[in-house]
C-alpha cells in the first residue's frame, strides 16, 4: 500500500470548506494540516480541486445472490467507489432472501473477497423469521429491513400483529419501504379498467400515489412512537409524508429519521415522456411539487440522508410493457455528479451536500470511524474536479447491466480519485483491485 499526502486541497468537512494537505499513511487518515511536508509519502496536486469524505450509501440493492444477471457484488461494489461512495448498506431482496443469519453471513463472505467498497448488509424481516432476526448483531449490521409495500423480491409484511411484534421487539434500527399494499391493488385495478394490459407509464405515480405513502409511512410512525423504535423510513417521495417528521432537534437525538434518494431529487412526472421505464421505481417519482418539497426539507433538516436506492435490472427487462417491467433505477456511479449539478444549479451548497451524503448516514447509522475526515479516521476519501465536464455514454459505465438513464448527458463535475481505507481504489478511470473493502461496524451506545 502507498502512503499519500493529498496537497493544496479544497476539504470540504464538517460545515467549512478550507484549503489543506491531507495525509494518508496505512488505511488511516494521518494529519490535517495547512502544510505538511514529508517526502516519503506519494504527493498528489489537489490543487483547485476538492476533496470529501467518501460517500455512504444507505440503500442499494446489489442482486447477489439469485439475480447475478442484473448485478453483483464485485460489479456494483466499483461502479459505487467509481462515483465516491466509499461504503454502502445492502437490502436483503435477492435470492434466496436474507432472512436467516446464514444466508445473511453468505452475502458477507462474498462482499469480502470482492467488494471495493465497504459493506454492511441489512437482515431481513418476513411474516415468519422474528426469532432469526431478534439474533442479529447490531455491532456488524447495519439494521433490519421491512418492506411495508410490495417492490421488487417477495417481502411484503403488512399483518398488523407482525408489525406489532417486529417493531415492539427488535432492538436495533429498522429501515422501511412504505407503501400502501391495498390502495396500490385499488388503483392498479382502476388503472387495468381504464387501460387493460396496456397501462402507459404515466399512470405509475397514480397507481403509487401519494396517498399510499402516507398511509405507510403514518403507520411505521405510529409503530416506532408506540414502542420506542428506532425507525428509519427509506425513500420518501411526498410532499404529504414530511408533515411526520422533525427538524427541531439534533440528528443524534432522533429515533425516527427518513432518507430522500437522488432520483427524487432530480426527477419528476414529467421526465416518463421521455426516460419511461427507466425512471420505473417504487415509491414512484411523482409530479414536481414533490420533487422541490422534498429538496426544500433536506435542507431543513426534516430528510436526514441523501441515498440511491441503486437498483439495477437489465435493458431488455426494462423494456417490457408497463405491468411486466419491473422498478428500479440504476444511479450509485452518479449520485455524487447529481447532486454536484444541483450545486451548479444553486440548489444546494457543498457543506450541505456533503453533510447528507457522508456526516448523516455515519451518524444515524453509528458507524464507527467513517463519515468524517478527521485524524485518525478511516481514510475513505473522495477527490473530485469540480469544472471537468464530462458526457455519460456505455463506455464509462460501469453497472453490470450496462446502461444508465443519463446516457448523452453531461456533467459538469468529475470524479478522480476515490480512497477506499487509504487504498487509492479509483483513479481516472482505472480500478485497483489488490485490496477489498471493509465490513461496516456500529456503535451501539
Amino acid at each position: 500500500m502507498n502512503d499519500y499526502i493529498i496537497k493544496n486541497v479544497n476539504l470540504v468537512n464538517e460545515g467549512i470548506i478550507k484549503t489543506v494537505d491531507v495525509a494518508i499513511k496505512g488505511n488511516l487518515i494521518a494529519k490535517i494540516a495547512p502544510i505538511i511536508s514529508e517526502p516519503a509519502l506519494k504527493e498528489i496536486d489537489g490543487t483547485g480541486k476538492h476533496l470529501i469524505p467518501g460517500i455512504i450509501d444507505d440503500q442499494v440493492h446489489f442482486r447477489e445472490p439469485g439475480l447475478t444477471h442484473k448485478a453483483n457484488i464485485q460489479s456494483e461494489a466499483a461502479a459505487a467507489v467509481a462515483g465516491g461512495v466509499t461504503s454502502f448498506m445492502e437490502m436483503p431482496n435477492t435470492k434466496p432472501i436474507a432472512d436467516t443469519q446464514e444466508l445473511l453471513q453468505d452475502k458477507y463472505e462474498i462482499a469480502k473477497k470482492v467488494s471495493l467498497a465497504n459493506y454492511s448488509f441489512f437482515m431481513g424481516a418476513t411474516n415468519e423469521n422474528l426469532e432469526e432476526v431478534l439474533k442479529t448483531d447490531g455491532e456488524n449490521v447495519c439494521g433490519v429491513k421491512i418492506f411495508m409495500g410490495s417492490s421488487t423480491g417477495n417481502m411484503l409484511v403488512d399483518a398488523p400483529q407482525i408489525l406489532e411484534n417486529l417493531f415492539k421487539n427488535v432492538p436495533l434500527l429498522i429501515a422501511t419501504h412504505c407503501e400502501d399494499e391495498k390502495t396500490i391493488k385499488l388503483n392498479l385495478k382502476k388503472a387495468m379498467q381504464l387501460y387493460g394490459e396496456k397501462i402507459p407509464i404515466a399512470e405509475h405515480p397514480i397507481i403509487r400515489n401519494e396517498k399510499g405513502c402516507y398511509l405507510s409511512s403514518s403507520l411505521a410512525v405510529e409503530l416506532a412512537k408506540k414502542h420506542d423504535t428506532r425507525l428509519h423510513i427509506l425513500h420518501i417521495s411526498t410532499e404529504k409524508e414530511l408533515e411526520l417528521f422533525r427538524n427541531d432537534i439534533p440528528l443524534e437525538e432522533k429515533k425516527i429519521t427518513a432518507e430522500v434518494c437522488v432520483h427524487h431529487l432530480w426527477f419528476n412526472s414529467n421526465d416518463y415522456k421521455t426516460l419511461g421505464s427507466q425512471i420505473k421505481c417504487n415509491p414512484a417519482i411523482k409530479e414536481q411539487k414533490n420533487q422541490i418539497a422534498l429538496l426544500n426539507a433536506l435542507k431543513e433538516d426534516k430528510l436526514d440522508v441523501v441515498a440511491t436506492d441503486h437498483a439495477p435490472h437489465t435493458w431488455e427487462e426494462k423494456q417490457n410493457p408497463y405491468l411486466s417491467a419491473p422498478s428500479g433505477v440504476p444511479l450509485i456511479q452518479h449520485s455524487l455528479v447529481m447532486m454536484l449539478e444541483m450545486y451548479h444549479q444553486g440548489k444546494i451548497n457543498l457543506e450541505t451536500l456533503v453533510r447528507k451524503m457522508c456526516h448523516a448516514p455515519a451518524d444515524l447509522f453509528k458507524i464507527k470511524n467513517r463519515g468524517y475526515v478527521r485524524e485518525g479516521y478511516a481514510a475513505d476519501l473522495v477527490l473530485f474536479d469540480l469544472n471537468k465536464p464530462w458526457t455519460v455514454s456505455k463506455r464509462n459505465v460501469y453497472y453490470k447491466c450496462n446502461w444508465s438513464p443519463f446516457e448523452g448527458k453531461e456533467f459538469k463535475s468529475c470524479v478522480e480519485k476515490t480512497f477506499v481505507n487509504g487504498h487509492l481504489a479509483f483513479n481516472k478511470g482505472i480500478f485497483n483491485h489488490n485490496q477489498k473493502g471493509e465490513r461496516l461496524s456500529f456503535y451501539t451506545r
